[in-house]
Order: structure tokens, then sequence, then C-alpha cells
């Protein structure tokens, strides 16, 4: 409520709820997709859809760009340790800043698909990825809706310390 007019002010309000509902439909949209793959594919089978784009099972037991995969297992545990530590955080976060939009809406992503891969690693120990892009020889890593997400999520994070968070404060660097 505005307390001058007593009426409910223009400006749309959200919540924490909304943030977290958000992170939840990631985690949902990434389980159900994984699952999909899981059901069609077997590992290493890949299916071309388009001259540089192909869906296809694999299992990354490491992090981005299969950074520590021959690690020899003890890494499993230490990524679902450090991605539950830096949900904590973005729980945080979030809260602190669930009333900005852009911020907000990027923590969630964040959150959420970090979420979607630590169930992946907990259940199955490897993080399952079958987005496979590619151009001639050149071949990108392949990743999931949950690796989207985050980046998709820093991008947002990015944006606003550079454009919204100085819009909103009077300039940048004066919080």
């Amino acid at each position: 409520m505005n307390s001058r007019s007593g009426g409910v002010s223009p400006r749309l309000t959200f919540h924490l709820a909304h943030w977290l509902a958000l992170a939840g439909v990631v985690v949902a949209l990434d389980q159900a997709t994984k699952a999909w793959v899981l059901a069609l594919f077997q590992p290493g089978e890949s299916l071309v859809v388009t001259p540089f784009f192909n869906f296809v099972l694999l299992f990354n037991t490491g992090a981005s760009f299969s950074f520590l995969a021959d690690a020899g297992g003890w890494q499993r545990w230490f990524f679902v340790v450090l991605a539950v530590v830096i949900s904590v955080w973005l729980l945080m976060l979030l809260r602190r800043h669930a009333g900005e939009p852009l911020m907000a809406s990027s923590l969630a992503l964040i959150l959420g698909g970090a979420v979607g891969n630590v169930i992946d690693r907990v259940r199955i120990g490897a993080v399952t990825d079958f987005l496979h892009f590619h151009w001639n020889e050149y071949y990108f890593p392949a990743f999931n809706v949950a690796d989207s997400c985050i980046t998709i999520g820093v991008a947002l994070m990015i944006w606003y310390e550079l454009f919204g968070k100085g819009a909103s404060h009077g300039g940048p660097g004066q919080d």
C-alpha cells in the first residue's frame, strides 16, 4: 500500500516467492529435457538436426568445458558441495534483491541451473549434456538447459551491474 494515497503503488512488486518459482521452473524444464534425452538416446548417440546442431547424449563428470572430468571421481562431491554453497549464497542475494527484477531474475536463473546440474551429479554422478553446436570441424562442448540458464543469468547480472544498477542508483559505483 502507498501510505500517501492509500492505494496500491503502480510499480509491480516482486517477492522472493516469485523468483524461487522461476528457479523451480528452470529446474523442472532442465530435468524434463534431460529425462527426454535419457529416454531416447544411448550414451554417445547423436541425432543431426541441422548442419550446425545435433542432439547428443553425453555425461560430464567435470565442470564447464569438462574441467576436472578425469580427476578420478572426487570431483563429483566437490562440485556438489560447491554448488550447494553457491546456491545458499544465491538465495541470500535473491532475498536481498527480490525487488530488483533484472538482478533477481539473473540470480533465479543461475540458482535454477545450479540445482538442475546438482540433481544430475547426485543422482547419476555426472551432468547430462545434449545440446551440441558445431561449425565445419569446430565443435562447441555439449551443454543443457541448466547451463543455458546459468549463462543467461550471468549475462543479465553483468548487464545489471553495467547498466541497471547505475541507472537506478545515480551512476556506476554509487551504491
